[in-house]
């Protein structure tokens, strides 16, 4: 008796291409932080680190939005208050700071900021991409909204982060 070897062919061109399975979108994780009243989200891949509430030296003549810099380990980092225009109680102070880092274009250094920071809630991954279309049109900061257990949190874009609140180069 003969075995018989059966021959898997391979799919044709045109079968590839059809999708047997839907594809999964590829997690994310995200830093979700309170800033006032709002919860906001950085990518994690944005986040450099947090840090308790340093002490900070103030800026003569800065912008409102400016708290303060503060060094971290040799480098200038500019703390932010993102949530200043929701009129933050003077006798609370944020608890911690936010660090993130743009990568510099061609030869610019890296750019570090801080984000002033009332309660940092933790970390997120999720595969739901962000609903950008929810996101608030008067914060052009923001790129889209994060939905996190039962509530949502603005996505913040770090480049239009520093052009919305511009810090100068230290």
């Amino acid at each position: 008796m003969a075995e018989e070897q059966q021959q898997l062919e391979p799919l044709s061109p045109e079968a590839e291409q059809l999708e047997l399975l839907p594809k999964a979108e590829p997690e994310r994780q995200y830093c979700l932080f309170r800033a006032g009243r709002e919860r906001f989200c950085f990518s994690v891949l944005d986040v450099e680190e947090v840090v308790e509430w340093p002490h900070l030296t103030r800026v003569p003549l800065a912008p409102a939005f400016l708290m303060g810099i503060f060094n971290l380990r040799g480098s200038i980092v500019p703390v932010v208050d993102i949530a200043l225009t929701e009129g933050r109680r003077p006798d609370l102070h944020p608890k911690h700071v936010v660090v993130a880092s743009l990568k510099g274009e061609g030869d610019n250094d890296d750019l570090r900021i801080g984000i002033a920071a009332d309660e940092v809630i933790g970390t997120c991954s999720t595969s739901e991409p962000l609903l950008v279309e929810e996101a608030p049109q008067e914060m052009p900061h923001c790129c889209g909204m994060l939905r996190h257990e039962d509530r949502m949190a603005l996505a913040l874009n770090l480049k239009k982060l520093t052009e919305t609140f511009p810090v100068p180069v230290i």
